[in-house]
Parts: structure tokens; C-alpha cells; sequence
């Protein structure tokens, strides 16, 4: 297995053709069919245009008052706020929420780094779509099928710290099902499905230092199976969370 940061990627802004860029930034740095190429959400949030300036946002009276209760800017609040299917806790200024793409974590993914001052950074629309129109531009130079993964940084509900995880994937199977398969004691495995997408997203994270200004990392030398790809596949059906209320099991 091989990690290779994509070099001289420029600032990207709204309209950049990143697609064009990554292609070209990839078959310098001899990508080929069967790689992957791991992208921090970031640039694909700035080329297609998701930055808001806090200036023109108007908050809601929801807003202010989640402002009151935790602290933070009322225009920030109202951001998050769009941009969550639900606010799932919140214990004084941290907000854990479920976006309306299904993920969780915290502030909705809504992110102030790396920005200019007065603005925050969405997660693309789709993130999956995203991830498909690179993969069909990389995969042209590549000559032949190559992986995308859309990766953002989560924390974990019982560990510490932030890892890069799958938020876009395509070209791949997200989700390795080794059900039905046998250990090496000759035993059959029934609960093991390899989050294959997360474990490549967190390697290429090792290389995306948020101030070193490498975005998109090829990785060569990991087998995967063709598959249209997408990150839904990773999110747990709340019917199997046992980390939910009870109420949410049955509603």
C-alpha cells in the first residue's frame, strides 16, 4: 500500500474545475486503474460554491436562542441549524448533529478553518454525486476504473480525537461483507462488514495536515470491488443503533 499526496494544488475557489485539476494532478503522480484517490470535502465544498458569508445571514428565533443556550454566534447557529436534520445533544457550546445527508457529528460539519474571516464552509450538496464526477474525470487520465472518496474529519462518540471518515465515495464498494465467510478456525463470521471506505479515508488523513495544503492523497496497492460506491451504505439503519432512545426504535 503506497500513499502519494497530490502536489502544486492551488487555493481553490468557487467554480474551479476540480475535477479538470485532480485528473491532471493524478496521472502526474501515475495514477492508474484499480487506485484510489482520497479528497478532503474542503476543496469540493469550495469549487462548487458552499461558503457562506455570516454577514448575510439573518438568524431565526431558534437560532438566537441556541445562541443563548451555548454561546456561540446567532448567524453560525442559524447555519447549523440549516444544515442539520436534528440537533442530537448539545452540552454548553459542543453541538452534536445529524446533517441532513444522515451524518453525525459536531456543528453539522459547518467548519471555520481555512476560510477568510466572516465565513464557514458547508459539506457539498451531495457528496456521492461529487465523488462520482471526479472519479469519471480521474478515471479517463487513469485509464481505467479508479476509487473516490469525499472524506471529512468526525470525532468519535467514545474515543478521542477527530479521523478523516468517508462522506462521498464512488467507483467502489463502500462496505466489505465478509459474512458468511470463515476465520481461519474454520468459524463463520456473522456480524463482520468492513468499513473499507472510512479505513481509506483515515489512512490518506494521516498526510491531510489542515495546514499543509494537501487535499487530495492517491493511494495504490489496496484491492477493491467495482461498485457504483456511495457513503450511505456506511450509516447504521436507527433500527440497529443501540445508541438511540427507544422512542426513535419505533417511530
Amino acid at each position: 500500500m503506497r500513499l502519494t499526496p497530490l502536489s502544486d494544488i492551488p487555493e481553490i475557489t468557487p467554480g474551479t474545475d476540480l475535477a479538470g485539476l485532480l485528473s491532471e494532478r493524478a496521472a502526474a503522480a501515475g495514477a492508474g486503474p484499480g487506485d484510489i484517490l482520497v479528497i478532503a470535502h474542503k476543496v469540493v465544498s469550495k469549487a462548487e460554491g458552499q461558503i457562506v458569508t455570516l454577514a448575510d445571514v439573518v438568524p431565526s428565533p431558534a437560532a438566537e436562542e441556541l445562541a443563548r443556550e451555548t454561546g456561540k454566534d446567532p448567524r453560525l447557529c442559524q447555519v447549523i441549524l440549516g444544515e442539520s436534520r436534528r440537533v442530537v445533544r448539545r452540552r454548553g457550546a459542543t453541538l452534536i448533529c445529524e446533517t441532513h445527508h444522515g451524518f453525525v457529528c459536531a456543528n453539522a460539519a459547518v467548519d471555520v478553518s481555512n476560510v477568510p474571516d466572516g465565513a464557514v464552509v458547508l459539506l457539498p450538496r451531495d457528496p456521492d454525486r461529487s465523488a462520482r464526477h471526479i472519479q469519471s474525470r480521474v478515471a479517463q487520465t487513469a485509464g481505467g476504473r479508479v476509487g473516490v472518496v469525499v472524506a471529512d474529519t468526525h470525532g468519535r462518540a467514545f474515543r478521542r480525537g477527530i479521523v478523516n471518515v468517508a462522506i462521498g465515495v464512488a467507483g467502489f464498494r463502500a462496505v466489505v461483507d465478509h459474512r458468511g465467510r470463515r476465520d481461519r478456525e474454520g468459524r463463520v463470521m456473522v456480524a463482520t462488514e468492513q468499513a473499507l471506505a472510512d479505513e481509506l479515508a483515515a489512512a490518506a488523513g494521516i498526510l491531510m495536515d489542515k495546514a499543509g495544503g494537501l487535499p487530495a492523497i492517491l493511494i495504490q496497492g489496496v484491492e477493491t470491488e467495482w461498485a457504483p460506491g456511495t457513503a450511505a451504505d456506511l450509516l447504521r439503519d436507527p433500527v440497529h443503533d443501540l445508541f438511540r432512545n427507544e422512542e426513535e426504535h419505533t417511530s
